[in-house]
């Protein structure tokens, strides 16, 4: 497979992931700004602009933080791009260039998800965006459906690496801006928070079930944190992506042959979060051990990127 044939996979999946999430957080945010006071709306969505990086964007952009506003440049604004709209938009652009490696149902699976957003330029009202969010939603899982029946090739593979790479990043940035940017004044970490928030929290990476069927008691924020982070049962944590991670590149090492510095920074940090225990994380500091994981992820990326010559 030429190089950058590889680099177009990677990063539709990257975007496509990314662009699920920002689905997922968007639904989250409206529903708990719903739940709250008048004046809860603003931090709301305040975190969920600090979540995707998208904060001072935002606040470039000139416009009042507004529930609407914020909904609209999350998921609409083509000077946004990281909105649904610019991923999606990005992602049929690389699945495009790779026509030819992928299947059928998977551009098809894109290019509904691009007719959603096509010449759309406000969410609406909260119930329209909602129902925008569930149609977006529902591309998406058929999307995943279409990948997972793609042949065990580098292609699925290329695609797939995109993706646990791209959530892992989400799933760190979300619990660093719920813990550290979010965490009330005079509260210490695994204090007494708002269950709505923590509820939410659960419900953006799909994971309420996941929590009751695991914990079986009352919401705790560690015990979040714990899931989301070190949970191998979890799909979305970090650990679960960590893993996954390996065993793609094992699999394109098996194929391609190429094996190096990404074979050994994935195999590292799946070690290490195999020997974490959430309670040394918090005791060491949640919000530090965080951006080290984002780093790393980010190294991962980047030697991923040289040893498959993305250029």
């Amino acid at each position: 497979m030429l190089s950058r044939t590889a680099a177009n996979l990677y990063w539709i999946g990257r975007y496509m992931e990314r662009a699920e999430f920002a689905c997922r957080l968007i639904e989250a945010t409206i529903r708990l700004s719903a739940l709250g006071h008048p004046g809860d709306a603003e931090p709301a969505w305040r975190s969920a602009l600090s979540v995707v990086g998208a904060e001072d964007s935002f606040a470039a952009a000139g416009e009042g933080l507004t529930p609407f506003n914020a909904t609209r440049y999350l998921m609409l604004t083509e000077e946004n791009g990281g909105s649904i709209r610019s991923c999606i938009a990005a992602a049929r652009d690389n699945a495009r260039a790779a026509r030819t490696a992928l299947t059928v149902e998977v551009w098809q699976a894109i290019n509904r998800a691009w007719q959603v957003v096509r010449g759309r330029s406000s969410p609406g009202g909260v119930q329209n965006a909602l129902n925008l969010v569930e149609e977006l939603k529902a591309e998406m899982r058929g999307f995943e459906g279409a990948v997972g029946r793609m042949l065990r090739t580098e292609g699925f593979w290329f695609l797939r690496l995109g993706s646990v790479i791209e959530r892992s990043d989400n799933t760190a940035r979300l619990i660093d801006v719920k813990y550290y940017l979010l965490l009330p004044p005079g509260q210490v970490v695994g204090g007494t928070l708002d269950r709505d928030q923590w509820t939410t929290i659960l419900q953006t990476v799909a994971a309420r079930t996941a929590y009751r069927h695991l914990y079986q008691g009352p919401l705790q924020p560690w015990l979040v944190a714990e899931l989301l982070l070190l949970r191998r049962e979890m799909p979305r944590s970090l650990a679960a992506s960590a893993d996954t991670t390996v065993n793609l590149l094992s699999a394109l090492a098996g194929r391609t042959g190429r094996q190096g510095p990404a074979d050994r920074l994935a195999r590292k940090r799946s070690a290490r979060l195999e020997d974490t225990q959430i309670g040394a994380v918090l005791q060491s500091g949640l919000h530090e051990w965080l951006h080290d994981q984002i780093r790393d992820n980010a190294a991962l990326d980047e030697a991923i990127a040289r040893q498959f010559r993305f250029g």
